[in-house]
């Protein structure tokens, strides 16, 4: 690569890092893989950084590559312990609101598949659109929409209940 083109990537890995790093976060979890997670796939993404760079949607791809991996760990341990620490230092923004306890965000989305998450996140937090999902996913629209619409609906009757409860 160039010094052109390493730079660029610099700059990519500056802009793109803190919103694949809550991504990654949501979809996993635990803030240590998170990190692990984002590290993997910006390595990944600089061994292809030219050809990414010509398709014109780096973070769309380096985003698919982050998903690959955590499919591939989820995978690889058939479970997910899902913790927070408390080491990532923004809000996440979910559904357009600022949620203040992040801890009951991990609860919430330990609740779904991992199909389903990923959907959600992608969806309601990166603000993804359907189609860009599917392609993502590699699955078709129909099925994003199904899977946003039985994450959410799990997602609404578990605050419901936690409000009940309250």
């Amino acid at each position: 690569m160039n010094t052109a083109d390493t730079e660029e990537f610099e700059r990519f890995v500056r802009v793109s890092s803190p919103g694949l790093l809550r991504t990654a976060w949501l979809l996993c979890g635990d803030s240590h893989r998170a990190e692990e997670m984002v590290q993997e796939s910006l390595e990944r993404v600089y061994l292809r950084w030219g050809r990414v760079r010509r398709g014109g949607q780096p973070l769309a791809y380096t985003r698919r590559v982050l998903i690959n991996i955590n499919t591939d760990r989820w995978r690889r341990s058939h479970k997910e312990v899902l913790t927070y620490d408390g080491s990532i230092d923004e809000t996440p923004a979910v559904g357009g609101g600022w949620i203040e306890d992040r801890d009951q965000v991990i609860r919430l989305l330990r609740l779904l598949p991992p199909r389903e998450r990923e959907v959600v996140v992608l969806r309601h937090y990166a603000d993804v659109s359907e189609r860009d999902v599917a392609d993502m996913l590699q699955i078709s629209v129909g099925t994003v929409k199904s899977s946003a619409s039985r994450g959410l609906s799990t997602l609404r009757a578990a605050l419901s209940e936690q409000e009940s409860q309250s």
